[in-house]
């Protein structure tokens, strides 16, 4: 497999003065000795002006001479070769891509909406130039196919997964990290430095959106219920502690049975509790 080689361009000022020697002083000549001659010399200097070409800084030239690699040009500036060269411009300059969310499934089968942010540039132009056909459309289809292989592999929580230890929703680096070196080896054959490569968004595809809101919610009042309950068992014993210890009240098992009730109504109600205060004896 052939590789990037650099091409030793010619400094195009030199070739500018040559082609204004070619060119200026045999018209000169024709008009005053009229020795048509100098047509070789002016024709010479013509051909020689689409030898010309300007690299700015982070860009590149590949030069081709009748279908055959010839080298690339990176260092920037004002320069010349020969001009039955055919010279393709690839920018070296890091660029984003920010794909649209697409519908994957993950690793269970829910439907996902994920999008990803991409930075990469040209490594090496050989590669760019000829190993792909499009290599800008290249990059945009194989990232959409590491993100659909991506999410094959994890699903997005733990809420039917509980052994997955990550998720998409919460792999943080590790998974941009899995999606980056996916993307790199899919690139490599384009010749193409990937930068950074992150996950943007992320959610439920929309026919599951809400199912999977409401199981979240529920989810979560489950595990509130569960640390109140556990507080207030908590709470219950010390009052009960405190007020025997203290002798403040003698209570049988009956009216701690009814003591331990009305906290735990108390303490474990998402609602405010109306007291109800009670004049006469405790039956």
């Amino acid at each position: 497999m052939s590789k990037e080689k650099i091409h030793a361009a010619f400094s195009g000022y030199m070739a500018l003065f040559i082609i204004f020697l070619l060119i200026v002083p045999p018209v000169i000549g024709i008009v005053f000795t009229k020795q048509f001659l100098f047509f070789i010399l002016i024709a010479a200097g013509l051909f020689m002006l689409p030898g010309f070409v300007v690299i700015n800084p982070n860009e590149s030239s590949v030069l081709v001479l009748f279908g055959a690699y010839k080298g690339t040009i990176r260092k920037n500036g004002f320069w010349w070769v020969n001009p039955f060269f055919v010279k393709k411009k690839i920018s070296l300059r890091a660029r984003n891509l920010d794909s649209e969310p697409i519908k994957v499934n993950d690793k269970i089968g829910n439907p996902i909406m994920i999008g990803v942010v991409l930075v990469w540039r040209v490594r090496e132009t050989y590669k760019a130039a000829f190993e792909v056909d499009d290599y800008v459309h290249f990059v945009d289809i194989q990232s959409e196919a590491a993100v659909r292989k991506l999410a094959g592999h994890y699903p997005y929580d733990n809420f039917e997964d509980e052994g997955a230890e990550i998720t998409l929703r919460s792999g943080g680096e590790e998974v941009n990290q899995k999606l980056e070196n996916e993307i790199s080896e899919r690139l490599e054959i384009a010749g193409i430095e990937v930068i950074e490569a992150r996950i943007n968004y992320i959610a439920y595809a929309q026919e599951i959106a809400g199912a999977m809101l409401k199981r979240q919610q529920a989810t979560a009042i489950v595990a509130a219920r569960t640390k109140i309950v556990e507080g207030a068992v908590g709470m219950v014993e010390m009052a009960l502690d405190a007020l025997s210890k203290k002798g403040i009240i003698d209570l049988d098992e009956e009216k701690k049975a009814t003591m331990v009730s009305n906290l735990m109504v108390v303490l474990t109600s998402d609602k405010d509790v109306a007291p109800v205060v009670n004049t006469g004896s405790l039956y």
